[in-house]
């Protein structure tokens, strides 16, 4: 990793010393000045990129308490442990505490015991928390308030949460102390959201300008595979890749609480250790599953959306989601668990035409029952078409990903998704399809959505269609062979080739390459996912590539013993402090030291993520183990 040309030395220092880093990722120098010089800002660094090393340095170097705001009790308790086991003092506030427990919590902070305290968002404008934080502010012992998903806050994100909201009341208690919003996920409508509802000023008062990390992740291989029949098969197979390629989890995402259930037993019985996790489940069973998860006692998660952001599980090296995502930031975010050492993983996506109007009519009950706004439900129905568009449109994954957030990607071929690896059934007939959906869209007036135009080239019989006196064009029922899947790919191929555009209403127009096209002055290469058609192609593996997250060479034979030797001590000493492993040394980890093999303590402390206080606690334990394959 790079060292920021803005490093202060001090926090250098702090990081060196607690972490046993010697460098700083990108942003994260900058991310931390802001609460060391007490200004107000917004980050935004996708999953695994540092964010909360952002809010745990600045106490370190100021002497000052950091409040973060955090929304789940697992991410809360684990950052917590994480942080004591590198001597750092810190404590939560949450409803899983008892009343004495919560007491002493509040004893320590007034006491000055804790550099940092995590708290839910709920109970941070309650008036007694918002009157501790006033205290604290008072006496200069406050140094910054820090929101994590902050995404939260913004009803065009897509997590929106109505108590996020409220959470601008602490500047009123907090005058003159620094707020830093933190999120994975946040596309440039989103970020302007947040700091309009937070009021991030700078200190001439004009807004904060968002800190935006890079949104590729050049660790992960994406791939979208098209869903025939349950995807179970599928999954089973991309599970039993991982193993073969060594030790990590895996997080399958699916949409109903009956589908984990049932992907669950059907993985188990192909001979995966793998269990359900959703809501229904009771609290004990979802406690037990999340625990053997993080603590690599269990390999598989089929789980709902709820299972994840309070899992820090390190090593998790394949995330499949059984259908499609509500949106490209819940998949960003969701997929983003896999890899988060920096070690490669896979994330692969199955879909199926009625996954979206499954997500509708979810969209559309929970705003029934919630009393959503219609512009609410339009900016959820928006989201879900984007995606749409991101899984059918054959284009470079990580390139439409970067781009979603408002980034260049500048390289022409990323090597590590489906598209780029050459994993999707060229279409034949690109040429021609193409023309007669232009067409379509001509006759059509311009003036419909993809979902109609598409009806009129299969010949749908619809009222809509008949009223419109569409069954009567020259280009009704002319592609009624194609599936309406096929033809919906087409159409956002052909939007993200720029051949078509939305107009108001998400109604279907040329473009002057689309004009092109139908004059046959410009072609184009049109493709669906693999297993679309009932033709099969084999999976094609992705060349190892090059990142700064990724290990410069891989293990060799001795060392991979070396390494699974490591893991199994880990794994004994995390037991015994009852800790998730990745919370005593990451994967990343313990494959420098395999490739470094420290002979002493001081060797030890050069390699990246060993700190002195675990070489204290643990090295000589871990040198014992690496002396032994000398």
């Amino acid at each position: 990793m790079r060292v920021e040309e803005r490093a202060n030395p001090s926090v250098l220092e702090a990081v060196r010393r607690v972490w046993g880093f010697d460098a700083l990722r990108p942003l994260q120098a900058r991310a931390i000045e802001l609460a060391v010089e007490n200004r107000d800002g917004l980050v935004v660094l996708p999953t695994g990129g540092g964010k909360s090393l952002c809010y745990q340095t600045p106490p370190l170097v100021t002497g000052k308490v950091t409040v973060v705001l955090s929304p789940l009790i697992a991410l809360m308790r684990d950052q917590v442990r994480g942080l004591e086991l590198h001597g750092y003092p810190a404590a939560a506030l949450h409803s899983g505490l008892e009343a004495d427990e919560a007491r002493e919590t509040i004893a320590r902070l007034r006491a000055g015991e804790l550099k940092l305290i995590l708290c839910a968002p709920e109970r941070a404008v309650n008036p007694g928390f918002k009157s501790l934080l006033a205290e604290l502010a008072d006496a200069g012992r406050l140094g910054a308030i820090a929101i994590d998903e902050a995404h939260c806050i913004s009803q065009w994100g897509h997590d929106f949460r109505p108590e996020y909201r409220r959470l601008r009341e602490l500047r009123e208690v907090t005058p003159g102390v620094g707020m830093q919003a933190f999120t994975a996920t946040a596309t440039p409508r989103v970020r302007e959201d947040i700091v309009h509802q937070l009021g991030l000023r700078e200190r001439g008062g004009e807004s904060v300008v968002p800190l935006v990390g890079d949104f590729d992740r050049p660790n992960l291989t994406y791939r979208v595979r098209a869903r025939r029949t349950d995807g179970a098969e599928q999954i089973s197979a991309a599970i039993g890749a991982m193993h073969e390629r060594g030790e990590g989890g895996a997080i399958v995402y699916c949409l109903s609480r009956a589908k984990t259930e049932e992907l669950a037993g059907k993985l188990r019985a192909a001979g995966h250790d793998a269990e359900a996790y959703h809501a229904g489940l009771n609290a004990k069973v979802r406690h037990d599953v999340e625990r053997r998860f993080t603590n690599e006692q269990l390999d598989v998660v089929c789980a709902t959306v709820a299972f994840g952001m309070g899992i820090d599980r390190s090593n998790v090296r394949l995330v499949a989601h059984a259908n499609l995502p509500k949106s490209v930031e819940a998949y960003q975010q969701e997929a983003g668990r896999a890899g988060r050492d920096g070690l490669e993983a896979e994330c692969m996506l199955l879909t199926s035409p009625s996954d979206a109007a499954r997500w509708r009519q979810l969209i559309e009950r929970s705003a029934e029952e919630t009393g959503a706004t219609p512009e609410s439900v339009a900016a959820q129905v928006g989201l879900l078409q984007e995606m749409q568009r991101f899984a059918t449109a054959l284009v470079c994954r990580h390139r439409a990903l970067c781009e979603h957030f408002g980034q260049a990607f500048p390289k022409d071929n990323c090597a590590a998704c489906d598209v780029c690896l050459g994993e999707t059934e060229p279409e034949p007939e690109s040429q021609r399809l193409a023309q007669m959906i232009l067409s379509a869209v001509a006759r059509t007036q311009q003036g419909y959505g993809a979902g109609h135009v598409v009806d009129v080239l299969r010949g749908s019989r619809g009222e809509k269609i008949a009223r419109a006196g569409h069954d009567r064009l020259s280009v009704f029922g002319l592609l009624s062979e194609r599936t309406r899947g096929e033809l919906m790919a087409f159409v956002d191929q052909l939007l993200a080739a720029g051949a078509l555009e939305l107009g108001e209403f998400k109604t279907l127009r040329f473009t002057a390459h689309g004009a092109a096209l139908m004059r046959g002055e410009a072609t184009i290469r049109l493709a669906l996912p693999m297993g679309t058609r009932q033709a099969s192609s084999e999976r094609r593996e992705r060349a190892p590539r090059a990142s700064s997250e990724l290990e410069a060479r891989p293990l060799d034979a001795d060392e991979k013993r070396l390494f699974e030797s490591l893991r199994a001590l880990r794994k004994s000493i995390a037991e015994e402090l009852a800790v998730p492993p990745y919370v005593v040394f990451s994967d990343a980890t313990l494959r420098e030291l395999c490739r470094a093999k420290p002979r002493d303590a001081r060797a030890m402390l050069r390699v990246k993520g060993v700190g002195p206080k675990k070489v204290e606690s643990f090295g000589e334990r871990f040198l014992e183990r690496l002396s032994e394959q000398f």
